[in-house]
């Protein structure tokens, strides 16, 4: 038998965004552990404003498990919260209610800030460095700095080792700034991953001094991009049959429920989606082909492969739930008829 850490990881109750949280149990296994060889573990959610402290009992239920590269016989497991009868989803349990299906195809590219000292890395202590434009996809010191790089390398290789389907990382247009991107089919899946990648690189840079900043503006009202996280997606349908009528009805109930949609693509978004910075404005829905400045950006591959493929909507911000987010997408999917007997969950 093999004692193996169990590192419990789940989302607490602040609004509008919730926190990672994550405790660690060992138990002997006689080899890696499966998902239904988990058990349940209880936590004080009045530290994690999930439950009062006369009644403080909340239940963490294993839904995902991973290999922790970062520890000797370490696993991740990722949970849902639950009311102490171990069977009711908690009120901030938003990954229990979602829609989802393994048939709809997600790609989520987070971005995100390296901060220190109250500041994007490589910001002087007052004022700013040279204006935007070398640093997306830069190279060198001067664009990148001395550790940035070491850390996002780290990290990819973390999440590779983790089984994460970590796709790629970028240096992202503002000083300080990167991206990684994270694959997934169905909601469910994809969403874990996403967390459980934001939990490998938070705890990552506990040992650099540095933290994350997923503020959608962080910087506020200046010359500098917000962070996004920006979700591309396809159903069976999408990908196999397609066609130019289904895609306008398609953008049309996008349109209609332009405010579904914002109200959870994370907060302040109204600060972020201006028109500027390569986003739409937030209040008016948009598409277009190759539109870095449309609310869904329409590939070219998808107009020359007879509208079949996939979309991105670049509205979701940095600080987004992708559990919601991915939700909301299929909501407005499922809300548009088909040709046929096909359905978009096929």
């Amino acid at each position: 038998m093999t004692k193996f850490k169990l590192e419990y990881i789940w989302l607490d109750g602040y609004t509008p965004v919730p926190n990672l949280r994550g405790k660690t149990q060992v138990k002997e296994f006689a080899e890696f552990p499966t998902l239904d060889q988990l058990p349940l573990w209880g936590f004080d959610g009045s530290s994690t404003m999930q439950a009062e402290g006369r009644s403080s009992d909340c239940v963490l239920k294993p839904v995902a498990v991973y290999p922790d590269p970062a520890r000797t016989n370490g696993v991740l497991v990722m949970c849902e919260v639950m009311m102490p009868d171990g069977v009711t989803p908690h009120a901030t349990n938003a990954r229990a209610t979602i829609l989802d299906d393994e048939g709809t195809w997600f790609g989520f590219e987070q971005e995100y800030f390296f901060y220190q000292n109250g500041r994007p890395l490589g910001f002087p202590e007052q004022g700013y460095p040279a204006p935007q434009g070398p640093y997306y996809t830069g190279v060198g010191y001067s664009n990148v700095g001395d550790v940035a790089r070491e850390i996002v390398e780290e990290h990819l290789d973390l999440c590779l080792a983790a089984g994460i389907n970590h796709e790629g990382i970028n240096a992202e247009v503002a000083k300080g700034q990167w991206e990684f991107q994270i694959f997934g089919k169905g909601s469910k899946r994809a969403a874990d991953e996403i967390w459980m990648a934001r939990y490998l690189l938070q705890r990552l840079t506990e040992k650099y001094g540095i933290d994350i900043e997923y503020h959608c503006k962080p910087l506020g009202d200046t010359d500098w991009n917000g962070s996004g996280m920006h979700c591309n997606f396809s159903t069976k349908y999408m990908r196999e049959v397609g066609g130019k009528e289904y895609f306008e009805a398609l953008m049309a109930q996008f349109d209609k429920n332009l405010m579904d949609h914002i109200a959870v693509y994370g907060p302040d978004n109204d600060k972020r989606l201006t028109g500027k910075h390569e986003t739409a404005p937030w209040n008016k829905f948009s598409y277009g082909v190759a539109d870095r400045g449309a609310s869904i950006r329409v590939p070219h591959s998808f107009i020359k492969n007879d509208y079949k493929g996939y979309l991105e909507d670049r509205r979701p911000n940095s600080q987004g739930d992708p559990y919601q987010i991915a939700s909301q997408v299929l909501k407005t999917i499922s809300e548009v008829p088909l040709s046929g007997s096909a359905s978009a969950a096929a």
